[in-house]
């Protein structure tokens, strides 16, 4: 009776019933908190901006929720296993309201910022327990359509996330936009606090690992290190900060190579001589050197261009609705292609970062939309084949930790990504928006201090794509110090 269960094809209506529907809202509402924030605040950043200052903290906006998000994708793991979903769920929805909050009540942007650290914590503990979940309230014969369901929503929120903050910065004040997902997170808590926990921890599982609080502590100090050298570029003061920026990152991963047992980053994960490291070498490059359309292009097109938040944010929504549309297209491409995709698909992101960096400045913004649809149309096509590739190439034993290492080096790229060009955009002067040329400089040079970053990617790119699985000689063995 099991087996012939576990073979019957799943449906929507079994998945939308009452056994299944419920959970499955309860995980895309985790999804949609984490998914729809970016945008929303991308959105609301001119607003933000002119409300109450802080144009040369904008990158922190980023940096700080990725830090928050990389924080908590470590944590949700250990969490689950030592007290189940539910209740690290509910703290993490508690943690992304509060942040809300904070952010909606800030009276300048160091406030905010430090709301958008606890939304970072808070998101991204939802997301990571999110697909946890998946695997512990679904059947296997049902996750292709949960999978599904949750592209879905993180479609719809590129949809949804502008609108929502675009009308309220448009109709009320962009501080009803964070209120607003205060209470959904609110409401979410609640939900999940009146939920009986679906699988007992052991306690085995209880016992097993170790939090890595200062592998973390060294990479969270590296990357704000990093973001606080462009507050206030100076020849002497942004050198030296981004100096003790990229030693903390050092040192963290200095200390997780020596932690095998518990490592967060496979061996050498960034050696262009290792397929695996060529990987997320080429995911930390990409990630960096795009995540200026989403800081920038909001605040850019509204005071050069004169268009409203609403039209800003669908301007770069158009990136994530072509990225799932991209996807969902070519997601049945066999295997044998997985090489021509992520090259084809990271050629086109390269390709379209030159045109941002002309049409952000000159216009018109139908040009900006369109250098967004060819970016998301191509990560579309190469993302969807990276882990299937990366998978298929790990040494023995790695290929868990690789998959988890994918969205780990992607949120690492965001945050020194915003930093990075946090860097740029003040020492071109950003903050001089009523100077004669000033935005029109800054935003060429933003786009055009991303290409460097894309021709490293593009060269892991060419390694990676034509490396080949990895060796006994490449595994390392543990000593018994580093499993203790």
């Amino acid at each position: 009776m099991i087996g012939n269960a576990e073979a019957r094809p799943a449906g929507w209506k079994e998945i939308l019933g009452r056994q299944y529907g419920p959970s499955l809202a309860l995980v895309c509402a985790g999804v949609w908190l984490h998914a729809a924030d970016g945008l929303l605040v991308s959105t609301m950043t001119p607003a933000i901006v002119a409300d109450i200052g802080g144009i040369a903290l904008i990158p922190w906006t980023v940096a700080l929720y990725e830090i928050g998000s990389i924080v908590a994708g470590a944590a949700s793991g250990l969490l689950a296993l030592r007290f189940g979903v539910r209740r690290p769920m509910a703290l993490a929805a508690c943690l992304f309201a509060f942040g809300c909050v904070v952010s909606a009540l800030a009276p300048e942007m160091w406030v905010l910022l430090a709301g958008r650290l606890l939304q970072g914590f808070g998101g991204g503990g939802l997301m990571a327990l999110s697909f946890v979940s998946v695997s512990r309230l679904f059947p296997s014969r049902l996750m292709a359509r949960v999978m599904g369901a949750l592209s879905t929503v993180w479609a719809a929120s590129a949809f949804m996330g502008p609108l929502i903050g675009g009308l309220f910065v448009e109709l009320a004040t962009w501080r009803f936009g964070f209120w607003a997902f205060a209470a959904q997170a609110a409401l979410l808590a609640a939900w999940l606090a009146s939920r009986r926990e679906v699988s007992a921890r052991t306690a085995e599982a209880a016992r097993r690992g170790r939090f890595p609080f200062v592998r973390l502590l060294w990479l969270c100090a590296g990357v704000v290190a990093i973001a606080y050298a462009g507050v206030s570029v100076s020849a002497i003061r942004t050198p030296l900060f981004v100096a003790i920026g990229l030693v903390c990152l050092a040192i963290f991963l200095l200390l997780d190579a020596h932690r095998p047992a518990s490592r967060l980053l496979p061996h050498h994960p960034f050696s262009l001589r290792r397929p695996v490291g060529a990987a997320l070498t080429m995911i930390l490059c990409f990630a960096a050197a795009t995540v200026a359309i989403g800081l920038y292009v909001p605040f850019v097109i509204t005071r050069l261009h004169g268009v409203s938040a609403l039209v800003a944010g669908y301007v770069i929504a158009l990136e994530a609705i072509a990225w799932a549309i991209s996807a969902a297209l070519l997601s049945g491409l066999p295997e044998k292609r997985d090489r021509l995709a992520i090259v084809t698909g990271l050629v086109i992101v390269t390709i379209s970062i030159p045109g941002f960096a002309y049409a952000v400045p000159n216009g018109p913004v139908v040009l900006v939309a369109l250098c967004g649809i060819l970016q998301g149309a191509g990560f579309g096509m190469a993302w969807t084949f990276i882990l299937r590739r990366a998978t298929a190439i790990a040494p023995r034993g790695d290929t868990d930790l690789v998959a988890g290492a994918i969205p780990t080096v992607q949120r690492l790229g965001y945050a020194l990504g915003a930093a990075y060009v946090g860097i740029i955009a003040n020492a071109w002067g950003i903050e001089h928006v009523d100077a004669d040329g000033a935005l029109e400089r800054a935003a060429a040079a933003i786009f055009l201090a991303c290409l460097p970053l894309t021709v490293v990617g593009l060269i892991a790119t060419a390694r990676f794509v034509h490396g080949e699985p990895a060796t006994a000689d490449d595994q390392q063995p543990a000593t018994r110090k580093d499993l203790a």
